[in-house]
């Protein structure tokens, strides 16, 4: 029987444009819908912009405009990204709909009538000009720990240290810049403490729905006491109010994921479906949602606990992917790689080319990707024109020129190393798997094989000798044959070549099935015309210069957005003493061994020669290295820093690194420094 399968990617947010780092996640989303839809069964695919919270309201301000406006004109910039890299959702809509207020006030009844909702005062830092509450990314001040400036109200990005932003010192609000005031507020949590949720939760993640490692994530997560989830933000603020609560509204994150739910709906409607046999529990449908690792915690813990007690099914499997990398450092405006779909469309053109890169990329895992430049133009060139394109355009022409676009009898595809059967179902197990990068090994395995076959045959020595015309026939209606497989098992990755494809060859759209069939002789083909054109590598390098933010001194900002642009630019700080200087002992020093730090999200414990002795760092960098790349590299170090106990251990000094708000970059000596020499 054929599956009924209900699909989402993550919601991007309606503050920014799409970006190629997103784009990884909605091209795997589609590539596995397309894959199913050609099996036959009825998989639907919906998303919808996340409309909602504090940074909505303050752009739609600084734009003069509506918090609607500014939502409805990014809402068909995002649709638009989306459509120019051929994402087919069959609904994308909006969270700031009827629908999803409509599921978000009913959820949240439910589970209060199920006593998980509770109300307590809480006390938090308030703006008096912009007469808001804040929130935490909203305050910065200096560190409490090494005393570093303009950090958030979280945790520091210099030392790595986590703390409230009751700590900070000097604290000011990133909105206004005006020294925040603490006040208590009332606020609604979601008693994730509760047994019966934490109980579920435990039960839920050793259910299979999860892959091993998230699985494993998860029960770290849940080893201890689960906190309660603030689920409710203070006026001013754009989103959906709170059903008997005036001036207190949903946080973003609880409507986020119900807009699945509003988007799918509306789906519904338009197409008679029947929204409860997807959603009630017990469905026997499929729901699956594929998200970054980064939002693994929403998804695994409070989504699944708020869908078990309001009533409704729970995720049959969530699909965490990694993070984008390009030229295997995180992408970075300053370097030009932090590029814009749109970019990528004003610039390289051939959308396509990026989805079959990042197909052979991705392995269903949660492993990072990076898309090496170099090598993007390499495989687009050697794999897509000079392997599969490049079947057809060597033979098609013999068969309009010589036969009247007519197919000969062909060669059994088996019998030349093709083994459709066979290499079919492994194609198709790969994809199921969303190892789509298995799947472009293989298929591109086939095509050295028809290349092969082409090669040897030599159809244009053929051409020349008296008495092979139907030998000719034979071979370039084999290879025709050979073209069309390998289409099929590209079709998920290669939507628009392979319609273009299916128009060559006067056939209907192709279904998986059709990989055990054939073309049969007698059938008429078009006149071969040019299917794709080789990448120009100029084109990816216009594209990151393009992007390359500019390093020239910023221009004088008005005293109205003065505190704005602390959160960005730090100027220079007060003169000291060469003596004052001196006392810093900075000395060169190798990485010898690098590893993550459980339990803290931007931390790396660095082991450091310093030529006489070694040292323990826990430095911030987590997001910007990963702990292998580091292992060998020289940098320099504070070697003469007062020791800090940190709840993860002692951090015996502290590396150096530069950063503008948009990366993280490590110093790193000239060649011919050694560990242990001072830097003076």
């Amino acid at each position: 029987m054929n599956r009924k399968i209900l699909v989402t990617s993550a919601l991007p947010y309606a503050n920014g444009s799409i970006h190629l780092g997103h784009l990884v996640e909605y091209i795997q989303t589609d590539i596995w819908v397309r894959f199913q839809k050609m099996q036959g069964n009825e998989c639907t695919y919906v998303c919808a912009d996340d409309t909602h919270g504090t940074p909505i309201m303050l752009r739609a301000e600084k734009e003069g405009i509506t918090p609607e406006a500014l939502i409805s004109r990014v809402w068909q910039e995002h649709y638009d990204d989306f459509a120019a890299f051929h994402v087919g959702f069959d609904h994308y809509g909006s969270t700031n709909s009827s629908e999803t207020r409509d599921f978000a006030c009913s959820i949240y009844g439910k589970l209060q009538d199920a006593g998980l909702i509770e109300v307590r005062s809480i006390d938090q830092y308030y703006d008096p000009v912009k007469e808001m509450f804040l929130p935490d990314r909203f305050i910065k001040g200096e560190c409490p720990k090494c005393g570093a400036k303009d950090q958030y109200g979280d945790n520091c990005e210099v030392c790595g240290a986590a703390y409230t932003p009751s700590e900070l010192k000097h604290p000011y609000s990133a909105v206004s810049g005006a020294a925040p005031e603490m006040r208590s507020s009332m606020h609604y949590f979601f008693r994730l403490s509760d047994p019966r949720c934490s109980d579920f939760l435990r039960e839920w993640t050793k259910s299979g729905s999860l892959q091993a490692e998230a699985a494993n994530k998860m029960q770290e997560w849940l080893g201890g006491e689960l906190s309660d989830w603030d689920i409710s933000r203070d006026a001013p603020y754009f989103g959906f109010e709170i059903p008997g609560a005036p001036g207190k509204y949903f946080y973003v994150w609880l409507d986020a994921p119900v807009g699945y739910m509003g988007s799918f709906l509306t789906l519904c409607e338009e197409r008679g479906l029947d929204f409860e046999e997807y959603w009630k529990q017990g469905s026997e449908t499929e729901l699956y949602h594929f998200i970054g690792k980064d939002i693994l915690y929403f998804h695994a813990l409070f989504w699944p606990a708020m869908l078990e007690h309001a009533g409704y099914r729970t995720p049959t499997r969530l699909f965490a992917h990694g993070f984008l990398t390009v030229n295997g450092e995180k992408m970075s405006k300053s370097r030009g790689t932090f590029i814009t779909a749109r970019s990528y469309v004003d610039h390289v053109g051939n959308t396509e080319w990026l989805r079959y890169y990042f197909a052979s990329k991705l392995n269903g895992s949660m492993e990072d990707i990076d898309l090496s430049l170099e090598d993007f133009v390499a495989k687009v060139n050697s794999d897509l024109v000079g392997k599969y394109v490049n079947i057809a355009s060597r033979c098609a022409g013999f068969i309009t020129k010589r036969f009247d676009g007519r197919l000969g009898k062909s060669d059994r595809l088996a019998e030349i190393g093709f083994g459709e059967w066979a290499a079919g179902n492994f194609v198709r197990e790969a994809y199921e798997a969303r190892d789509t990068s298995r799947a472009i090994r293989e298929i591109m395995r086939l095509a050295d094989v028809a290349n092969q076959y082409v090669n040897d045959m030599k159809p244009w020595d053929l051409a020349k000798q008296e008495g092979m015309e139907e030998r000719l026939h034979e071979v370039c209606s084999t290879a025709i044959n050979l073209f069309r497989i390998l289409s099929l098992y590209l079709k998920p990755v290669l939507p628009a070549l392979v319609a273009a494809v299916e128009e060559f060859l006067r056939i209907e759209p192709l279904t998986w099935a059709d990989f055990e069939t054939e073309l049969p002789a007698g059938h008429v083909i078009q006149p071969y015309q040019h299917l794709m054109t080789r990448l120009d590598p100029k084109k990816v390098e216009a594209m990151v210069e393009a992007n390359r933010e500019s390093l020239k001194p910023a221009q004088a900002h008005s005293p109205a957005r003065h505190a704005e642009s602390q959160v960005h630019h730090q100027g220079l700080l007060e003169t000291v003493s060469i003596d004052d200087f001196m006392k810093i002992d900075l000395r060169v020093a190798k990485i010898v061994s690098a590893e993550a730090v459980e339990g803290a999200e931007k931390l790396l414990k660095l082991t450091l020669d310093l030529g006489v002795c070694t040292r323990t760092v826990f430095a911030g960098i987590k997001s910007a290295y990963r702990p292998e790349d580091l292992v060998g590299r020289l940098t320099v170090m504070v070697a003469n820093l007062a020791p800090r106990k940190m709840r993860f251990g002692e951090s015996q000094g502290m590396v150096l690194a530069a950063g503008d708000g948009n990366g993280i970059f490590l110093l790193k000596p000239d060649e011919g420094a050694s560990p242990g020499m001072r830097i003076k």
